[in-house]
């Protein structure tokens, strides 16, 4: 239930708001996989979380801009 909630969120944001929430993402990501790379990461199932998320909003962003044309 949780995703759907997420992917509901994401539906009502404008493009330009889904780049911005995807760049974060991204960063987030690579602060993540830094962490890990130092074995400073605890919880890494939190990469494969942030992973989806990104392949999430991408996918929101690819129909809304389908949907315009």
């Amino acid at each position: 239930m949780k995703t759907k909630k997420f992917v509901d969120d994401l539906k009502t944001k404008s493009v330009s708001e889904l780049n911005s929430d995807l760049v974060a993402a991204k960063k987030e990501l690579f602060n993540l996989r830094f962490q890990n790379a130092t074995n400073q990461l605890d919880n890494t199932s939190r990469i494969k979380e942030v992973r989806r998320n990104i392949a999430r909003i991408q996918t929101v962003i690819s129909a809304k801009e389908t949907e315009q044309n």
